[in-house]
This record gives structure tokens, sequence and C-alpha cells, in this order.
């Protein structure tokens, strides 16, 4: 990464960036453990709804609600929305 685009931008005196993290391998070893596990979750289940990607507009302070929830705010707005019309019926 020392000789990049962005190599120019660094600030004087840091040392330079590692191109491997230590945690790096650890990680890339453990993500075909995760995408095993995940398709043993899924046997059996039905397959999962197609989802449209739109553009919405929120109230500020809504969405910021939401994001302040931690990751996963799209999916439980979605799961609000899904309440809201079983509801309504």
């Amino acid at each position: 990464m020392a000789q990049g685009f962005f190599s120019r931008f660094r600030r004087p005196g840091l040392p330079p960036a590692s191109d491997s993290p230590p945690d790096r391998a650890a990680a890339q070893a453990a993500a075909p453990v995760a995408d095993i596990a995940r398709e043993i979750a899924r046997q059996g289940l039905p397959p999962a709804p197609r989802k449209a990607a739109i553009s919405l507009r929120l109230d500020a302070d809504v969405l910021e609600w939401f994001r302040a929830q931690g990751p996963g705010y799209q999916t439980r707005i979605n799961a609000v929305l899904r309440a809201y019309r079983e509801a309504a019926g």
C-alpha cells in the first residue's frame, strides 16, 4: 500500500501501513465456516422473499432513531412496516 495512490496523503512520522493485519488470515479462514453454518441453518426453511430496492424519504429524527439502534436498521424498518401491514389487515 505504501506505493499506492493514497500513500502521498499519509501524515509524516506515522509508521507505514501493513498490507496484511494479523487478524486478516483468521478472518479469511472463518469466512467459509460462517458460510457453511448459514447454509445449515437455512436448510428446511422457505426461501427468503425477494426484496425491492426503493428510495424512501423519512423524517431525519425517525431515521436517526433507527440508526442509533445499531446495525440492521433497514431490516428493523422493514419489520415495523410489515407489522403495520399485518395489523391493518
